[in-house]
């Protein structure tokens, strides 16, 4: 039976969409293989690694008839590489193997039984669906993602909060020295809900969503998620967890404020962190009426020191922080100002977009 038989381009598209979970190493064999499942003139890829499984439906043409079988999904990928993507290749089955063929090349390849594939079982009580436009879901974790956790002993945090309450669909990523909050307006009201996705989730969606147009449906249980967007199914185990309650960790009522340019901050951060010692990559930011600098210095005694013109009245305030903490949230902005609000040299900052409650980012001062 011929499987599939479609340009290079398409077969390769549609197994790049599904095969970015796959280990290379796994200590089950088959979690390395991609289910391939042809019902009629319908084609169906499933991977999974026990936590997250991602499924597409695709028309890649060969014959009609229904067949399942499995398929190493890295080798598959590795050999179409090399083809031309305007070459028409096909899949054949024939007896327990796959043969690959594309113009004068031609690959048999060993496939394991459907029936021994781990699918993940469904969560039976799904929350109700709601959807967003992929770009806004696509800008709502890029604007937060960098803030989380990376294998932090505490496993909630190696993740983000998603809050669907109302209207709104909040997103929220810390690692315990910083916070970021991002929020998006949904189409329907919904009843609160809270999952912690994983970071290979998070970062696996990241890779799949698109600022085409289209949105994303989301639905919910207790220890599941589940995402369909483009003709795919995405659906992960969820972290368990109580994550902190970030709005006590979002400061109020700040008295000292300063409004400046994003870009020229950025560049001016990026030159004092130079010349930041490796281990603690601290600056300096001394703030007066008019004036903002940065300074740094390592342990050779090298020092740098920046300075931009800012229309600010408060009090002046010397402060310590992480440089790439600072320069992580501007870098995943697109505004051109920002806005940074002050109490105290002990007290942790807060970095807006003006006029725009839907971004807050919380940075904890280091002592310099």
């Amino acid at each position: 039976m011929i499987v599939l038989k479609a340009t290079q381009d398409k077969v390769l598209a549609a197994l790049q969409s599904v095969s970015g979970i796959v280990e290379r190493r796994h200590t089950l064999p088959i979690l390395a293989n991609v289910l391939i499942r042809k019902t009629g003139g319908q084609l169906q890829l499933t991977t999974s690694d026990l936590e997250i499984q991602i499924r597409t439906t695709a028309e890649l043409g060969g014959d009609e008839g229904n067949f399942t079988t499995t398929i190493g999904a890295r080798k598959l990928i590795d050999i179409l590489r090399t083809m031309p993507a305007d070459q028409t290749v096909s899949l054949e089955s024939s007896a327990s193997k796959l043969v690959l063929k594309g113009g004068k090349s031609r690959f048999t390849l060993q496939s394991l039984p459907a029936e021994d594939f781990p699918l993940v079982q469904e969560a039976a009580n799904f929350g109700p669906v709601f959807s967003v436009p992929q770009k806004t879901l696509k800008d709502l974790l890029s604007q937060v993602s960098f803030a989380m956790a990376v294998h932090d002993i505490r496993y909630y945090l190696n993740g983000i909060l998603f809050v669907a309450e109302g209207k709104q669909l909040s997103l929220v990523a810390t690692d315990g020295h910083r916070l970021a909050f991002s929020s998006a307006m949904l189409d329907v009201e919904v009843p609160r809900q809270e999952v912690i996705l994983p970071r290979k989730t998070v970062l696996e969606m990241q890779r799949l969503l698109s600022d085409a147009e289209g949105a994303i449906e989301m639905q919910f249980a207790n220890n599941q998620a589940k995402f369909s967007f483009g003709g795919m199914e995405f659906v992960t185990k969820l972290v368990e967890g109580k994550f902190p309650d970030y709005n006590r960790v979002i400061p109020k009522n700040h008295k000292n404020t300063v409004t400046l340019g994003r870009a020229p901050l950025l560049a001016s951060l990026q030159r004092t962190a130079i010349l930041t010692s490796e281990k603690f990559k601290g600056v300096r930011l001394n703030i007066e009426p008019g004036t903002l600098r940065i300074a740094s210095n390592n342990a050779e005694q090298e020092e740098a020191q920046d300075e931009l013109d800012i229309d600010y009245g408060g009090d002046a305030i010397e402060i310590g922080f992480n440089v790439t903490y600072l320069i992580d949230a501007l870098s995943n902005m697109d505004q051109d100002m920002v806005k940074l609000d002050l109490a105290d040299s002990n007290s942790s900052a807060l970095l807006t977009i003006p006029e725009n409650a839907s971004f807050k980012y919380v940075v904890m001062p280091m002592r310099i």
